[in-house]
Formats: C-alpha cells, sequence, structure tokens
C-alpha cells in the first residue's frame, strides 16, 4: 500500500472518506490510484457530475471508490464485481458488509498494483470474477442455508458474513486449530484459485507448478475429505507455509498466493513509509523475501510490546521460498500494463 495524500496536500489513508485537515469529502479513483474531491452535495445529483461517489458509499456508506464513469447503476469499478450482498434488512449486515468491502477492496488494491487481468463474470460468466457475500444460520437462525463455506467455485468467490465478525470469526479461528484468520486472508486465498485459472494453458508453468506443487489433477474431495480426517502432512512445516497447504496442490497454491500478496502489499507499505531502505522496485524477489523475513520479526516484536498476538505468525523456509518465487513468476506471465484491464469495469 502506497502512501496517499488529499489533493490539499494532507495524508490519507485507503479508507478515508474525509480529509482531516481541509475536511472536504474525497473518493478513490482505481485509475489514477489517488484520492479525488467529491463536489458538493446538491451537485451528486446532477447528470454531469463527473465525480461521484459509488452509489454503495451514499446508500449505506460501504464504499469510498468513485462511482464508474460508464456504470448507469451507480456502483464503482470494484463493487460491480458483487453477485449477492448480505441481507441489509439486518441491520448488522451493513456493519458487516462494511468490514468486508474493505477487505475486498485492498485485493483488489493489490491484483491492481500488480497488474493482474481480471475480466468479471459478468462478461465471461464461469470463468471471470465474482462475490457472494453470504450468511447461514450460524450467524442468523433465520438464514435458509445451514452452513455456507467460504470458498471458490467457477469464478465465484464466496465469503461466509460471520468472518466479519470478530467474535463469531475467532469461534471458527479456534475450531480450525488455526493461527491467523481475518476477511483479508480469506479473500486472498480465495483469488489464488482465479489466477490459477488465468495460467491452466500455461505449459511451462503447469510443469513448474507440478515439479513444486503436485498433482492438480489429484481428487480434491477425497484429499480435503482425508485432512479433515486425519489432520495436516506429518512435518508439514518442512514444504508447507501452513497446515492447510499440505491438503492439497491446489490449496497449497492458494496458500502461497495469500502469503505472496501480503508480502507484497506489506513490504510496499513499509518502503512507503520509509520502514525499509530499499524502494520495492530496486529488490530481487530473493531480497524482497530476505526484507519480509526481516521485516516480520520486527513487527511481530512491536505487536508483543503492546501486548498484542503476532502479526505474521508463519515462517518462511527454503522450500516455501521456492513456491513464492513461482507465485512471482506466475505474476510476470499473467500481468498486464494496462490498468484499464487490470480492473476493468464488469457491466453498465
Amino acid at each position: 500500500m502506497i502512501r496517499f495524500n488529499c489533493p490539499c496536500g494532507a495524508e490519507v489513508f485507503f479508507e478515508s472518506r474525509i480529509c482531516q485537515f481541509c475536511k472536504r469529502a474525497l473518493a478513490f479513483n482505481p485509475s489514477t490510484m489517488s484520492f479525488e474531491v467529491l463536489p458538493q452535495q446538491a451537485a451528486l445529483t446532477e447528470p454531469d457530475a463527473d465525480k461521484t461517489l459509488c452509489q454503495n458509499g451514499i446508500d449505506f456508506g460501504v464504499c469510498n471508490w468513485l462511482a464508474h464513469k460508464d456504470a448507469s447503476d451507480g456502483l464503482c469499478s470494484g463493487c460491480q464485481y458483487n453477485r449477492t450482498i448480505p441481507n441489509l434488512s439486518r441491520t448488522e449486515n451493513i456493519k458487516r458488509w462494511e468490514v468486508i468491502e474493505a477487505g475486498k477492496k485492498r485485493l483488489l488494491y493489490g491484483l491492481l498494483r500488480l497488474g493482474i487481468p481480471i475480466t468479471s463474470g459478468w462478461q465471461l460468466p464461469g470463468k471471470g470474477l465474482l462475490f457472494d457475500f453470504l450468511e447461514d444460520q450460524r450467524s442468523n437462525p433465520e438464514a435458509e442455508a445451514s452452513f455456507i463455506t467460504t470458498g471458490f467455485l467457477d469464478g465465484i468467490i464466496t465469503l461466509n458474513v460471520l468472518e466479519a465478525d470478530p467474535a463469531l470469526r475467532f469461534v471458527e479461528q479456534q475450531a480450525a486449530n488455526e493461527v491467523y484468520r481475518t476477511v483479508l486472508g480469506h479473500l486472498r486465498h480465495e483469488s489464488g484459485h482465479y489466477v490459477y485459472s488465468l495460467f491452466t494453458e500455461d505449459h511451462c508453468l503447469q510443469q513448474s507448478f507440478a515439479a513444486l506443487f503436485g498433482d492438480s489433477s489429484e481428487d480434491y474431495n477425497q484429499a480435503l475429505q482425508r485432512f479433515y480426517a486425519n489432520g495436516a502432512t506429518p512435518d508439514w512445516d518442512r514444504d508447507y507455509i501452513t497446515p492447510y497447504a499440505s491438503s492439497h496442490p491446489l490449496e497449497d497454491w492458494a496458500e502461497t498466493w495469500g502469503h505472496y500478496l501480503h508480502l507484497h502489499d506489506t513490504l510496499e507499505t513499509a518502503a512507503s513509509f520509509k520502514l525499509i531502505p530499499t524502494p520495492l522496485r530496486d529488490q530481487t524477489f530473493d531480497e524482497r523475501i530476505q526484507s519480509w523475513r526481516d521485516l516480520s520479526v520486527g513487527f511481530n516484536e512491536l505487536n508483543r510490546s503492546m501486548g498484542l498476538n503476532d502479526a505474521y505468525p508463519f515462517v518462511i523456509n527454503e522450500k516455501v521460498a521456492e513456491k513464492l518465487q513461482f507465485a512471482n513468476a506466475v505474476t510476470d506471465a499473467v500481468k498486464t500494463q494496462n490498468l484499464e484491464s487490470a480492473v476493468a469495469p464488469p457491466h453498465s
């Protein structure tokens, strides 16, 4: 994450909606990766207003991006990737949706910065990307479904809205015996399954994938059943970033990709705030991994100094570093320099 400024020069942040210095309303423009001042509220209804807050920001306060200029529904390019939003008749879901949108926008920002091409499921059904934010009877006894699993299928990233509730998410984290569980972490992991679909036809990348991660054609359902019945592979920490990564090659890839995004975004933030001496563009990927090892130890100790849990409770050994190198190679292979195709307006 880079540092942002209001047009007046004051520092603002990725989730900012008002400049605390000049007090003007702001919106993030993903095309320019910068904040712009919104017109006065009275001007928002004028047909020729060229800077309008996303309708989800106006109606529900859950978005701070500019509406896409060609969107007849008034949504930003990021919100147009939503296929299903939470049931807003339950007022607590508006706050949950705000948390989810914040994580999703950080995901899209990271993919945009990397140049990952994204096509929406509206444009390319079954292969493009869409999001479903659903609830089940664990968070809402009146919900239709008894159990909603966060996951990815046919271009759809599904997130259970209970993940946006800290107390409910903690219960799930304890039940799964996990050391880390966040909305953003889920979204980054699931985006890995989408990115995998971008290089399935690349023979060289698929060969490298098989050598590092294993045979992706292994029966997925059987592998997951085996994992949940027997637990992680013995000595999983020699070859995998998490226990879950040992369940199946595609989950190993998704976990690796999620951590690749953690690494890239956090190092970019650290460089932007001059917490590391060398800009990312001037570092080889090996140097980035070493910078990440050094930085993560430092901010884990800072967290402990404040009585908090480790922010990054993982170890990047040489095998995991090799897999992260592959994720970086995939990025180089599939990325585009055209920002409009990196986060294209899905439909109008």
